[in-house]
């Protein structure tokens, strides 16, 4: 694996009228060498300019999530937007709340969020992509018009003011991408193309587990109802996806035991891999101790641990950094194995968080799930950035 992966996002959007027909553009670049890494761009149908810059602000921010990576440099030529998500204006519009709100999902999903705004020729490429969006969405293609496309028809205005600056009511359906979903829109129609689909598999059962303690980094093997546990998931496995290319765990002795057993079963030559970033979270002190010890030795450390995904353990790790480092993987699978199913051994916060992204939900969810022993979920991810959960801690397995 490489270091943490920093980008620029840059990204634009526009109407021909207020409302009018919208599009926007998304350019995702390598900060160090400005390589670009990912391009979104899509019609909206009739939108106004505001909602058009905020969905070319999701789309990159979730283009830069499927990527992995940590930090992010927004640049836009939208002051409003840059202004409201870096929290200086208010934003009065209802019709701009739910995609802010949106963006804000996705920003947590990054170490650090930064915005920048820059004038529009210094954001040429997502203004263009922008543009031919908005032919697109007109129904006008650039070899019918002649040339290159201006916003706000002849007069190259934004809309019908001419200016950039006010939130204007939105008349058009906006696209609503969930967190990692890269710009798709929602859809009741089942996709047609190959996912990359990760059947996901919590280890089965320690000494650690039955006694309800902390188990972090600590590399406790499976008991003998865990080893059972595994096998039982195992054969469970080669019924939902008997054709798995690869079993990818946890480095701890308790996941690859368990990615063993399900390897075997499976058959084929299939083989194990072991990836460093599906380790457990360091609970650092609280290693091997139970809830109710920590609770009564640090209450106000509980309290915040509790409260936000970036407080972390005396001498441990957030599920922030977590988030990290799970995203990395994600994005490197879905990479290098596109419409491949893969078999992931994992632990409870690294599964919990890989869930929580996958639905687009927020951090409460990782207080609320429950996943057992050898317990079982399912995730579908497509090129175009699309996500499906198929299945969440199945155990009937286990009985």
């Amino acid at each position: 694996m490489t270091g943490p992966l920093r980008v620029v996002v840059e990204a634009d959007g526009g109407a021909r009228g207020n409302p009018g027909p919208a599009g926007y553009g998304a350019v995702v670049r390598d900060a160090n060498s400005a390589e670009v890494l990912a391009e979104r761009s899509e019609a909206l149908g009739v939108a106004t300019n505001n909602v058009a810059e905020y969905s070319g602000l999701l789309a990159g921010l979730s283009a830069a999530a499927e990527l992995g990576a940590a930090e992010v440099e927004v640049r836009m030529d939208s002051k409003l937007v840059v202004e409201q998500m870096s929290g200086r204006w208010q934003i009065k519009h209802p019709g701009l709340r739910p995609l802010a709100a949106q963006a804000a999902a996705l920003m947590r999903r990054f170490d650090l969020v930064t915005f920048a705004w820059v004038p529009r020729e210094r954001n040429k490429h997502a203004d263009a992509l922008a543009n031919k969006a908005m032919d697109e969405a007109a129904g006008i293609t650039l070899g019918a018009r002649g040339g290159t496309a201006t916003r706000g028809g002849a007069s190259g205005a934004r809309g019908a003011s001419g200016m950039r600056g006010g939130e204007a009511a939105g008349k058009g359906r906006p696209a609503e991408p969930a967190a990692g979903s890269a710009g798709v829109k929602p859809s009741w129609e089942p996709p047609v193309a190959t996912p990359t689909r990760l059947v996901l598999v919590r280890h089965g059962a320690t000494a650690l587990t039955a006694q309800r303690r902390y188990s972090g980094r600590g590399d406790v093997p499976l008991s003998e109802a865990g080893l059972a546990q595994a096998k039982a998931a195992a054969a469970r496995v080669k019924a939902l996806a008997p054709t798995a290319a690869a079993v990818v765990s946890s480095p701890l002795v308790r996941c690859t035991r368990t990615a063993e057993v399900i390897a075997a079963t499976l058959g084929g030559g299939v083989k194990v891999e072991v990836e460093p970033d599906l380790v457990e979270c360091d609970f650092g002190e609280w290693e091997g101790k139970t809830f109710t010890e920590v609770r009564a030795e640090w209450p106000d450390e509980m309290d915040a641990w509790l409260g936000s995904t970036e407080e972390a353990p005396p001498g441990g790790e957030s599920f922030r950094a977590v988030a990290t480092r799970v995203r990395r993987v994600v994005a490197t699978l879905h990479k290098t194995y596109p419409e491949s199913t893969l078999v992931v051994v994992s632990h409870v916060s690294p599964l919990k968080i890989l869930l929580r992204d996958a639905l687009a939900a927020g951090d409460a969810f990782l207080h609320r799930l429950y996943l057992d022993p050898a317990g079982l979920s399912i995730v579908d991810m497509w090129a175009d950035g699309g996500v499906a959960v198929r299945m969440v801690n199945e155990t009937a397995h286990l009985t």
